[in-house]
């Protein structure tokens, strides 16, 4: 469908251009995302927030003001960058659609993401455009698929058998090294598709640099920010020291539907 010039713009002298009823569409299509992504996210905070409540209600334990400040600052202290950081770093790839997709769904960064990424790599399309955030919501919509149909399988009808089957000691194993080789392969994954040899020379610096040196050497806070850190000091040092033959092809196929 994407195909079809009901979406697509047209070429005209190098520049693409679009009629007004695709603008309309567009449009359309950008209230109806804002508006049901908003009342979908905001269910999903009501449902998440809940639970605390009911258990107030319901089994007695009445924390004091001061323990639940107490354990939101330990919680933010870990992860409070990354409320500022994932909106602004997520959005130029996943679209104002995906954002709503990827925050109700999660496993953003292990499997939506990645996901948005090789997507938009594979049809070429600049982070940005109309493309590239129609690409990312419809890849959102398969890896979320997969995720559900393989939970459903391997969790929820073999799920029970297969723990039991297992032996303590890979089970110890997975345990262990799970995440870092989800995260890894993801890591490679995106290395692979997006073949950008100076972001990805930066970014391995720049986290060897932060986790040998900025933080074993710096108060304990810092540690606590390190990820976020690595992230900006690459955005900024990836920025500073990207190309200057010239901007990203947006006249061309990849920014048709922008």
């Amino acid at each position: 469908m994407l195909h079809t010039p009901q979406v697509w713009g047209q070429r005209e002298g190098g520049a693409v251009t679009f009629t007004a009823e695709q603008d309309r569409i567009h449009g359309a299509y950008t209230r109806a995302t804002n508006r049901w992504g908003m009342v979908t996210l905001f269910v999903g905070f009501l449902l998440a927030t809940s639970l605390p409540f009911i258990l107030y209600v319901t089994t007695g334990i009445h924390p004091t003001i001061g323990q639940i400040v107490t354990a939101f600052v330990a919680v933010a202290a870990v992860y409070g960058a990354f409320y500022v950081l994932e909106p602004i770093t997520y959005f130029p790839i996943l679209g104002p659609a995906g954002m709503y997709q990827a925050f109700m769904i999660g496993n953003i960064s292990n499997k939506l993401l990645p996901s948005a990424i090789v997507a938009q790599s594979t049809i070429k399309a600049v982070p940005g455009t109309r493309k590239a955030a129609y690409s990312s919501t419809a890849a959102i919509c398969g890896a979320a698929l997969v995720h559900v149909a393989s939970m459903l399988i391997l969790v929820g009808i073999f799920g029970t058998v297969i723990v039991s089957i297992t032996p303590p000691a890979i089970t110890e194993v997975a345990r262990l090294y799970i995440l870092p080789s989800i995260l890894g392969g993801v890591l490679v994954q995106l290395i692979a598709t997006l073949k950008q040899v100076r972001a990805t020379v930066i970014a391995i610096a720049v986290a060897l640099l932060i986790v040998l040196v900025v933080v074993p050497h710096s108060p304990k806070i810092v540690s606590s920010f390190a990820t976020a850190l690595a992230v900006f000091v690459t955005v900024g040092l990836t920025w500073a020291f990207r190309s200057r033959g010239g901007k990203p092809d947006e006249t061309g196929d990849s920014a048709l539907i922008n």
